[in-house]
């Protein structure tokens, strides 16, 4: 078995990319302090054709050389925009219908292997701080939350890591 080259992978170029029929998923990052996490967010964009990120309270802004290192580009091709506050974007996305899932541990959780996607339904991520999580009313204003079950001695994972681990998942199951 041989690795491919790059050049042998048949990606989309930047203006392609921005062209192309988009997963519906909206990536909603709540407060996200760490550069490395956010451009990784962007990766993982970049990679399953994500909507769009919205960047929310003291969550970082492209360009930025550390987001850049980890996003390895896809700043300039998946679509973003700043908030000032998490739950302005919330009532923004709730009048367009969007279904806002909170990703996060709580009562009454849906566990991710057991929620089901609805076909026509466009989805929206939300991603809370490393330290705190998913601000308390924002998992209010959610209409479901989501939990990834975890198995080990740790509380959670890496922000990047459960963003890779959702966003494939919603991925899988709208595609299928």
């Amino acid at each position: 078995m041989r690795k491919l080259k790059n050049s042998e992978l048949d990606r989309l170029s930047v203006d392609d990319f921005k062209q192309a029929s988009k997963t519906p998923i909206i990536i909603v990052l709540d407060n996200i302090r760490s550069l490395n996490n956010i451009g990784s967010v962007f990766r993982t964009s970049d990679a399953f054709l994500v909507e769009k990120i919205y960047l929310c309270g003291i969550t970082a802004t492209p360009p930025h050389k550390d987001i850049n290192k980890t996003a390895l580009g896809s700043t300039d091709a998946v679509s973003w925009e700043y908030a000032k506050t998490t739950m302005e974007v919330i009532e923004k996305l709730k009048i367009k219908d969007v279904k806002i899932c909170s990703i996060e541990q709580a009562e009454n959780a849906t566990m991710l292997n057991d929620f089901t996607v609805e076909k026509n339904t466009t989805y929206a991520l939300v991603f809370g701080n490393e330290v705190k999580g998913v601000d308390q009313n924002i998992v209010n204003a959610s209409d479901s939350v989501i939990e990834i079950p975890q198995f080990g001695t740790k509380h959670s994972l890496n922000i990047s890591v459960s963003c890779g681990v959702v966003v494939w998942d919603l991925f899988s199951k709208l595609k299928a």
